[in-house]
C-alpha cells in the first residue's frame, strides 16, 4: 500500500497474526466500508462519508471565505488550530510541470466555478514548496480578475527554530510578512 513502508507492514503483520480471526475481520470491514462509502464532498472536496462534509454543511461557517489547500491533511491541520471559521476548497495536489500535473490534474475548474457563488476573499494555503508557489501565483493570477481578494498565508521561521539553521529565503519571507506588535 502506498505510504506503508516494509517496517511498517511487518509490525501490521505480525500484530494481526497475534489478534483473534473476529478481530481481523472486524478491521477488514471497517477497511471495506470505509472504501465503499467515503467520497468527496460535492463543495470542497475533503472526504466525507455524505454529500457534503461538515464543515461545508455548517451553516455557522463563513462561507464567503474560502481557504485553498492541497490536502485534506492540510485541511485537517489547519482546523485543529481552532481558529479559522471559512470554508475550504481541497486541490488534491499541486501544479508540477515537471511530473506532468497541469491545471487539469487538480480541482481548479470547481474552484473556479465555486467563486462564482458570494465569494469575498480566498486564501492560498498551498505548501511553500516550487510546486506549492506555483500553485498559488496561478490561482491567483486567475482570481484578481474576478475583483475577489486574494491572500497568502505567511511562511517564515518556525517557532522554536533558531535563525541560523534557516534558509535565505524563509529568513526573507518571515521578513517581508512581518506583523506590528
Amino acid at each position: 500500500m502506498p505510504g506503508i513502508g516494509a517496517k511498517t507492514a511487518q509490525r501490521l503483520a505480525f500484530h494481526l497474526i497475534n489478534q483473534p480471526p473476529e478481530s481481523v475481520k472486524r478491521l477488514a470491514d471497517a477497511m471495506t466500508t470505509a472504501r465503499e462509502k467515503v467520497r468527496y464532498c460535492e463543495e470542497c472536496f475533503t472526504l466525507t462519508d455524505k454529500e457534503k462534509c461538515p464543515i461545508c454543511s455548517n451553516e455557522n461557517r463563513d462561507h464567503g471565505l474560502i481557504m485553498v489547500v492541497e490536502t485534506p491533511r492540510d485541511l485537517a491541520a489547519y482546523e485543529k488550530t481552532g481558529k479559522y471559521d471559512g470554508v475550504y476548497h481541497v486541490l488534491h495536489g499541486a501544479l508540477s510541470p515537471m511530473l506532468g500535473i497541469g491545471t487539469a490534474d487538480i480541482k481548479l475548474k470547481e474552484l473556479i466555478t465555486r467563486l462564482a457563488g458570494d465569494v469575498r476573499e480566498v486564501i492560498l494555503a498551498t505548501n511553500s514548496s516550487l510546486e506549492g508557489e506555483t500553485t498559488a501565483m496561478y490561482i491567483s493570477k486567475l482570481i484578481k480578475p474576478m475583483g475577489i481578494k486574494c491572500s497568502r498565508i505567511a511562511s517564515g521561521v518556525p517557532v522554536g527554530g533558531d535563525l541560523e539553521n534557516i534558509d535565505e529565503m524563509t529568513l526573507l519571507r518571515a521578513y517581508e510578512g512581518r506583523v506590528e506588535l
